[in-house]
């Protein structure tokens, strides 16, 4: 019998976050096995006011319509089948205090109806991390679930030159939103507990303005990096400090991991899926600033342990989460849900 071949459209609400990477990714990755994909970009106002947006028409060639489970229905076919992808935790409960009054309503009010429709109405739904799916199952709906790892671009994130000076502070690095979920709160304590052997480099900008004054000497702000800049960045750190509260999956510490960074995060979240606690990181107990000081500290004076979760942390990326196995998953889903399997 003959593989129909997938031809997939990507309706997509541009909202310039990582998601937009991912669509981008994809679709990228689909093009050079020779898979037509293309996207249809709608405005932000597409999620929060979508009858202010017209409904695109689907390209006559789709078979396949791949989406993001914040897609309100208005914009999805009916006579099309659906891949529907979770990328993320935002109905954490642990969120709930970091979240603010609005924003939560916003979730719980608005976002919740409109997953819960998108994943019934699903012929596939792919969850970016086991955290994730089992978060959906708990606050949004039971469906079977698939999980698929996102990739990264392991040729482009790589290790560089960059060799610390034995006089020299060890460097951490930063780099997400500056907001409370990310658990940017705890980066000055971190940084004022550990003193004036370490520094951090963190992506801050405007955002940050009001935390400035409270912030020790040895924190600088690099401002918003561009991709190039990012990787830069991290060829020139030696560590790379997340203390993010919760991830869907943290793409960052993975891009961290290719450029040969050990990880400091946060256990509880789908961190744990990437960082293995004394081989690829240190993973420390939830909002415990002694305990992100303790891992620093250890990471800066045991040389063999820093060697090796570098070297480690290099080797996972690049084995378990590069670009090109995640998007034969999804040539794999799609060609799945074209001939009928369950």
């Amino acid at each position: 019998m003959t593989t129909k071949q997938p031809a997939v459209w990507f309706p997509a609400v541009r909202c310039g976050t990582g998601t937009d990477v991912f669509t981008e990714t994809l679709v990228q990755g689909l093009r050079q096995r020779g898979i037509r994909a293309e996207i249809t970009w709608l405005p932000h106002r597409a999620e929060y006011l979508p009858w202010t947006v017209p409904v695109p028409t689907p390209p006559p060639w789709a078979n396949l319509v791949h989406i993001n489970t914040w897609l309100h229905p208005r914009f999805i076919p009916g006579h099309v089948p659906v891949v529907a992808t979770l990328h993320h935790s935002i109905h954490d409960p642990a969120l709930r205090p970091y979240k603010g009054g609005l924003r939560s309503a916003y979730h719980r009010w608005w976002i919740v109806p409109i997953e819960r429709r998108v994943l019934h109405r699903a012929g596939r739904v792919v969850a970016v991390s086991r955290f994730v799916a089992d978060m959906a199952r708990q606050t949004l709906c039971d469906v079977p679930m698939q999980v698929i790892y996102n990739g990264i671009d392991t040729e482009l994130f790589q290790p560089g030159d960059h060799v610390r000076q034995l006089d020299a502070p060890f460097r951490l690095l930063y780099v997400g939103s500056w907001m409370a979920r990310k658990g940017v709160d705890l980066l000055a304590p971190i940084m004022r507990e550990l003193g004036s052997g370490f520094e951090l480099q963190y992506t801050g900008g405007q955002a940050a303005d009001q935390h400035r004054s409270a912030m020790p000497v040895n924190m600088r702000d690099l401002g918003r990096l561009s991709g190039h800049q990012v990787i830069v960045a991290m060829q020139n750190a030696d560590a790379f400090l997340f203390p993010s509260r919760s991830e869907g999956l943290p793409l960052v510490a993975i891009e961290a991991m290719a450029c040969g960074l050990p990880v400091i995060a946060m256990e509880g979240t789908s961190i744990e899926e990437v960082v293995v606690h004394g081989r690829t990181g240190l993973l420390c107990k939830r909002e415990d600033i002694r305990a992100f000081a303790n891992a620093a500290r250890a990471m800066a004076t045991n040389r063999q342990l820093h060697l090796a979760c570098s070297a480690s942390a290099r080797e996972t990326a690049t084995t378990q989460f590069r670009g090109d196995k995640m998007v034969d998953a999804y040539v794999e889903t799609y060609r799945d849900l074209l001939e009928g399997k369950p």
